[in-house]
């Protein structure tokens, strides 16, 4: 039951990552959120075949897995959700060299920081230095989400307001046990954890996507609003 539960909850994080990423990108040309997403599509597709293929630590899937998993705690799901998000937040249009040069930073910081991963945090001051980060950049970036939860309240979306609360605050709780407080009553493949991790990190992609799209239509009636005095001055 264990595993099939993991099975779906990584399933759906795969699709909502490849849809919403492709609707992100389809609908609103935000490039920045929706190759993220399709990033941890992309992780959660190289976790499903790793453990469909019985879970080798020795697997070269499994040093890729890390490196994906370093990618998006590091700078995906934090300095780029936040910049993807301040479009709509404040209109921020980045250039094409600042998505390339943001998605080259994360490639970057997967590839060194995935060799913190697994390290005993008790005696390697490195990884406990590197679990740290990881939890004071997922902090800082709910604090952006909160101010995000406040706008998406404020232009009366508050069903999305709640959502994207709710799950924010579950993503959190994550990011907070996933170094540091193992569930004692897990296995030693932690499946009840990374179950719960892959269901909340499928739902932010969902959730977040139906929010930035509030805010989106909210801006967009805002914009027509003057066309529509003009012409009728006119």
């Amino acid at each position: 039951m264990k595993e099939t539960l993991f099975l779906l909850a990584d399933l759906w994080m795969i699709f909502a990552g490849y849809f919403y990423g492709w609707r992100f990108i389809r609908r609103y040309g935000n490039y920045l959120l929706g190759l993220e997403w399709m990033v941890v599509a992309t992780s959660g597709s190289n976790f499903l075949l790793w453990s469909l293929l019985g879970a080798n630590s020795g697997s070269v899937l499994y040093d890729v897995a890390y490196f994906f998993d370093a990618f998006s705690r590091s700078v995906g799901i934090t300095l780029i959700l936040i910049m993807g998000l301040m479009k709509v937040t404040h209109r921020y249009r980045p250039s094409l060299g600042v998505d390339v040069g943001v998605f080259a930073v994360a490639t970057v910081a997967g590839l060194f920081l995935r060799h913190f991963h697994g390290a005993d945090l008790h005696t390697d001051r490195a990884a406990f230095s590197v679990a740290v980060y990881y939890v004071v950049v997922n902090l800082l970036t709910a604090g952006f989400l909160g101010y995000f939860v406040k706008r998406l309240w404020t232009a009366g979306a508050k069903g999305p307001a709640i959502w994207t609360g709710l799950v924010t605050a579950a993503a959190t709780a994550i990011a907070i046990t996933y170094d540091f407080f193992p569930l004692p009553f897990d296995d030693e493949n932690r499946t009840i954890f990374y179950t719960a991790a892959l269901a909340t990190w499928g739902t932010q992609g969902f959730v977040y996507f139906r929010a930035y799209r509030a805010l989106h239509d909210r801006n967009a009636n805002a914009d027509a609003k003057p066309a529509r005095a003009t012409g009728a001055i006119a």
